[in-house]
């Protein structure tokens, strides 16, 4: 009897030492999550002051740290860039973000819209989305990925006072960047794309589909993102634009850009039912819709899914021996 109550005793202090463990375990990572949250609100208001100035004005609005117990990452109310120098400007709606704990260089994020951007050379935009979600994972000096997908996005023309122009809509697109060694891997797709009637001269386009993986010369060196396309370089690896009902092109092969913004290109180009895609250029250019017919009832007549030659020196392009003309400066 006596031995029965002792280890009665015996057991009944080991759980009360594993549950006081497991309180203290869950305290601690408790106390170290809401540090760790202080931290990241801190670091990101402190990298947001540092960020205005000489022009610029950032703003995180809010900033929140969330995701207990097992995600960590900052929430914003709202989210501005704007670089009065450069002309450029982005704002949007509400901005999440999470980390699991055990794998923090691994990075979810979401964005509200709608979204409104200026840049050179544009009129103000307003983008929208029924969900726009970005993925990365971390790393020196560059992330090792970076995507972002969307779904039904439309993008609008901004005009003060006025109803928003619609200009195009998409059902979804898809982004993502890697470097490759000291190059940048660039793949871009998106899907069932509805260009708005006024920005094809009244031509109501069938649906499009299109897919691009391309890589830029040094894009993965410190300052590779930087300026523009001017004195860059890289190559197309296929280039795809597909209408419905199966016309489309593809095209591959290096490119660049010299320091006066002259492209310089030498591509193989594939057309597919090019007499389908020869009535929808023509439809969009009825000026040169003789010249456009003429051109690709040559390659319907070669049968199959011949390559021609697009060579564009100094800005100057041409399709085999007929020119296209000028491509102006980038």
């Amino acid at each position: 009897m006596t031995s029965s109550r002792q280890s009665r005793t015996k057991y009944g202090r080991r759980f009360f030492w594993f549950a006081l463990a497991i309180v203290v375990a869950i305290g601690a990572y408790t106390g170290g999550w809401f540090y760790a949250a202080r931290v990241l609100e801190d670091q990101v208001r402190s990298a947001v002051a540092g960020l205005n100035g000489n022009g610029r004005r950032v703003n995180c609005e809010e900033p929140q740290a969330r995701g207990y117990p097992f995600r960590i990452g900052l929430f914003c109310r709202s989210v501005l860039y704007e670089d009065a120098r450069e002309g450029v400007s982005f704002q949007a709606r509400a901005l999440r973000s999470a980390a699991q704990v055990y794998q923090p260089w691994r990075v979810v994020g979401e964005l509200d819209g709608p979204a409104r951007l200026e840049a050179p050379g544009l009129n103000a935009l307003v983008l929208d989305w029924a969900g726009l979600r970005a993925s990365v994972r971390l790393a020196e000096p560059l992330p090792e990925r970076l995507s972002v997908e969307g779904q039904d996005v439309r993008v609008s023309l901004d005009e003060q006072g006025e109803e928003m122009t619609l200009l195009a809509q998409a059902k979804s697109v898809e982004a993502h960047l890697r470097p490759a060694g000291e190059d940048l891997d660039l793949a871009v797709r998106f899907g069932d794309l509805k260009p708005d009637a006024a920005l094809t001269r009244g031509v109501a386009l069938p649906p499009l589909a299109g897919l691009l993986d391309a890589s830029l010369t040094g894009g993965a060196l410190p300052g590779g993102l930087e300026g523009d396309l001017r004195g860059r370089s890289g190559m197309i690896r296929s280039l795809t634009l597909s209408a419905e009902g199966g016309a489309g092109v593809t095209v591959s092969g290096p490119v660049s850009v010299d320091e006066a913004g002259l492209l310089d290109a030498e591509l193989q180009i594939i057309v597919r039912e090019p007499m389908a895609l020869a009535k929808i250029l023509g439809d969009l250019a009825p000026q040169a819709r003789q010249e456009i017919e003429l051109s690709l009832s040559s390659i319907a007549a070669m049968g199959g899914n011949p390559g021609m030659p697009l060579r564009v020196v100094k800005g100057e392009a041409s399709l085999g021996f007929i020119p296209l003309g000028t491509i102006p400066p980038l």
